[in-house]
């Protein structure tokens, strides 16, 4: 049976990103480069993906799990000796494999796809994917015959004066007929002055048996970028942030200012919602329909409702329903779930708790692992202290409840529904329902206190 099978190249240390993490971790939008280049040639109909790393492999290892298999380059030979190491994976299989680098995420899979078809349709033993650059220096030169067919892939270094004039470049993108490929690495040698196995070489040989090679020219030369430092993550992740909010456009989100919003690849929004300016939304967040996200909010693997407006707020793993309005100056941390019709008003902080329907926090007010009932009302400057210095105690306030402001709640405490705390309370005990709660110190008045004590300030 045949099959389509995909060898990802990735054993490279990465240098030049000067980093102690390995290059094909470096993350764009919200993805290692790796995982974009695994997601593009599964999404292309890959049965099989063989994932060549090097001496410092395990954490790319760790990241990918058992997705794919692997093969290990221990020493740097080249791009022959690379796929050399994964010889093993093509051993009595038939079919075609699709070879490319792990640090070139902005390849797509319907280029991967139109190459395939392309290479099935001509019968060729090897189909490269090729490219017009107006500056092609260092880049490997696509050789053709009068016929238009290609007969060597000459590397730049090795280019004569007129070949170094070709603009047609080599991306290192191939599709080979396995057992094509299987024959041809048997003949591989590195014969040359830097005493490595060329890749490249294979065409070569391919040729030279008679075999037919071809080429699939690509217009958006973008996608044959590599990524080998810093600079050109950040314009690889440009490329890639445009294509995300194009999509999320289309699906009918307004943007309003797509140079200063940064939108991860898993993140859904629907129909309606508006994005402002200085937004950023990461992971697996979802957002519901008709919704105001922005100016300057933070949304992290979090799920919005319908309807809902986020403004100038960091929300990080935590859900809000339907209508809320959230901010400005909002902080809702991990593990807090706020319901529907609910106010979050500026400078209040939510850490993993529950807020339900129709209650208002208006501002400068804490809660802590608490659950908050429906239709509940929290003054400013209500704080729940839920921290005695070595455990998080829960507070629980019932529907209905009005807690005044700059009122302390002592965890773990309990306010039955339908209860009244006065402003200025320090609330250590139950208040049963239907009670009002009132711990404070009467105030007490000394007169002339100021006279007494010499204290008068002269205007």
């Amino acid at each position: 049976m045949e099959r389509l099978m995909a060898i990802i190249l990735a054993a490279g240390e990465g240098k030049r990103m000067k980093s102690k993490k390995t290059k094909i971790l470096h993350e764009i939008c919200g993805k290692p480069m790796v995982e974009w280049v695994y997601q593009c040639v599964k999404n292309s109909g890959v049965d099989e993906i063989v994932l060549v790393i090097g001496r410092n492999g395990e954490e790319v290892k760790e990241y990918m799990g058992n997705k794919v298999s692997y093969a290990k380059q221990e020493q740097q030979l080249g791009t022959g000796h690379a796929v050399i190491q994964a010889q093993e994976y093509l051993e009595n299989r038939e079919g075609q494999v699709v070879i490319m680098y792990g640090d070139m995420p902005l390849v797509t899979s319907n280029t991967i796809s139109l190459a395939v078809d392309y290479h099935k349709e001509k019968g060729n033993a090897a189909t490269i994917i090729t490219a017009d650059f107006e500056n092609p220096a260092g880049y490997g030169r696509i050789i053709r015959n009068s016929q238009n067919e290609v007969v060597e892939i000459v590397e730049d270094r090795d280019a004569s004066c007129e070949q170094k004039k070709i603009k047609e470049i080599n991306s290192g993108i191939y599709c080979f007929d396995i057992s094509a490929l299987r024959d041809a690495l048997k003949e591989l040698d590195n014969k040359n002055d830097q005493g490595e196995y060329y890749l490249t070489d294979t065409i070569k040989i391919l040729i030279n048996k008679g075999l037919k090679v071809g080429a699939v020219k690509i217009e958006d030369r973008e996608e044959l970028a590599g990524i080998n430092d810093r600079i050109q993550l950040a314009e690889a992740a440009k490329v890639l942030r445009k294509r995300i909010l194009n999509k999320i456009m289309a699906s009918g989100v307004t943007i309003i200012d797509p140079d200063s919003t940064y939108i991860d690849s898993e993140v859904e929004i629907g129909m309606d919602t508006i994005i402002y300016p200085s937004t950023i939304i990461k992971g697996e967040t979802k957002i519901g329909e008709e919704c105001i996200i922005g100016p300057g909010s933070t949304i992290e693997n979090s799920k919005i409702g319908n309807r809902v407006e986020i403004k100038n707020s960091v929300v990080l793993e935590s859900c809000i329903d339907d209508e809320t309005k959230t901010g400005p100056f909002a902080y809702l941390r991990p593990g807090s779930n706020v319901g529907k019709n609910v106010k979050i008003g500026d400078f209040v902080e939510i850490k993993n708790s529950s807020i339900g329907d129709g209650t208002k926090i208006s501002h400068l007010t804490y809660v802590g692992d608490a659950e908050v009932g429906k239709k509940v009302n929290l003054g400013c400057g209500v704080v729940v202290v839920n921290y005695d210095g070595q455990k998080k105690h829960k507070t629980i306030i019932g529907d209905n409840s009005f807690v005044g402001c700059n009122v302390n709640l002592v965890s773990p405490v309990e306010v039955k529904k339908n209860s009244y705390i006065a402003a200025g309370s320090t609330i250590t005990d139950e208040v049963p329902e239907n009670s009002l709660a009132i711990a404070r110190s009467r105030q007490v008045i000394k007169e002339n206190w100021v006279l007494k004590k010499g204290l008068l300030k002269k205007d």
